[in-house]
C-alpha cells in the first residue's frame, strides 16, 4: 500500500531542501522523479544532487508563477516521462520584513509563488489525472498555515490560503479519485532557516534558534528527510481516504504552549 512504484511524481523547486527529501523518499519508494527550478543552473545541481543517490531524475526548468510556462512544462512532461501521478507543490520562498517596512510588490510576489504557482500547476495536471481516474496532490503548506508571527505577513497569508486551496480541490475534485492533501512541516534545518541557526559572534546560539528548541516538544529542528515518510503516505494508496488534511510534521509544536520561563 505504501509503494509508489510505476508512478510519476512531479516535485516542483525540488533541486535541493525539503523537496529534494521528499523526492528521494518517493524515489526509495519506487516513483520516477521530475521536478523543476528557475534557471538551469539549480536544475543541473539538482540532478547531479540525485545521482549521487543514485536516483535518475527528469528535471527542467521552469517558472511555475507562469502559466503557459507550466502548461508547457507538463505536456512535455506527459510526453517525455508520463502523466504525473502525483504533484507536490513544493517550490516556494519568505521574505522576512515588517508588514510596515514591506512594499506591495514584494507581497504579491511571495503570495505570486506560495499560492498563485500551486493553482496553477495542480490545474496543470488535474485534467489528465481526472482521465487516468486517479491522482494525488500534496502542498507543501506551513506552521504559518495555522500561526502569525512577527515580519512573515505575506508568508502567512500564502500559506493559510494554501491551506484553504488544498481543501477546496479536495472538494472540487475528489470525486474523481483525486487526493489533495498539504504537509506543514515545523522548523526544518535548511539552507533556507540556516541563518536562523547561524551561531552569533559571541559564540552563543541564535536567539531564534533557542526560541524554536524551546517551544519544540522534540527540542530540536528537524531534518528534511524526516518529512520523507509522511509524504509518501500521502501519495501512496494508503492514503486513499485521506482527503483535505493538513499533515503538520512539526515535532509536536502545535500541541505545546512552551516550557515556562
Amino acid at each position: 500500500m505504501f509503494r509508489l512504484d510505476g508512478k510519476v511524481a512531479l516535485v516542483t523547486g525540488a533541486s535541493y531542501g525539503i523537496g529534494f527529501a521528499i523526492a528521494k523518499g518517493f524515489a526509495k519508494a519506487g516513483a520516477t522523479i521530475v521536478f523543476n527550478d528557475i534557471n538551469g543552473e539549480l536544475v543541473d545541481k539538482g540532478i547531479e544532487a540525485y545521482k549521487a543517490e543514485g536516483i535518475k531524475a527528469h528535471g527542467y526548468v521552469c517558472d511555475v508563477t507562469d502559466e503557459d510556462a507550466v502548461n508547457e512544462l507538463v505536456s512535455k512532461i506527459e510526453k517525455e516521462v508520463g502523466v504525473i501521478d502525483i504533484l507536490v507543490n513544493n517550490a516556494g520562498i519568505i521574505k522576512r520584513i515588517p508588514m510596515t517596512e514591506m512594499k506591495a510588490s514584494e507581497f504579491r510576489q511571495v503570495i505570486d509563488v506560495d499560492l498563485n504557482a500551486p493553482f496553477i500547476v495542480s490545474k496543470a495536471v488535474i485534467p489528465s489525472m481526472i482521465k487516468k481516474g486517479h491522482g494525488k496532490i500534496i502542498n507543501i503548506c506551513s506552521m504559518m498555515s495555522e500561526l502569525g508571527r512577527e515580519t512573515v505577513s505575506a508568508y502567512a497569508a500564502a500559506k493559510g490560503g494554501l491551506k484553504m486551496l488544498t481543501r477546496n480541490i479536495c472538494s472540487e475534485y475528489g470525486q474523481y479519485n483525486i487526493q489533495c492533501n498539504g504537509i506543514g512541516p515545523g522548523y526544518i534545518a535548511t539552507p533556507q532557516t540556516a541563518p536562523l541557526r547561524e551561531i552569533q559572534p559571541d559564540g552563543s546560539r541564535h536567539p531564534f534558534d533557542k526560541f524554536i528548541c524551546a517551544k519544540t516538544p522534540a527540542g530540536r529542528w528537524l531534518d528534511p528527510d524526516e518529512l520523507a515518510g509522511p509524504a509518501v503516505f500521502l501519495a501512496s494508496e494508503a492514503s486513499n481516504a485521506v482527503n483535505g488534511h493538513i499533515l503538520y510534521v512539526d515535532g509536536g509544536i502545535l500541541a505545546y504552549i512552551g516550557k515556562q520561563p
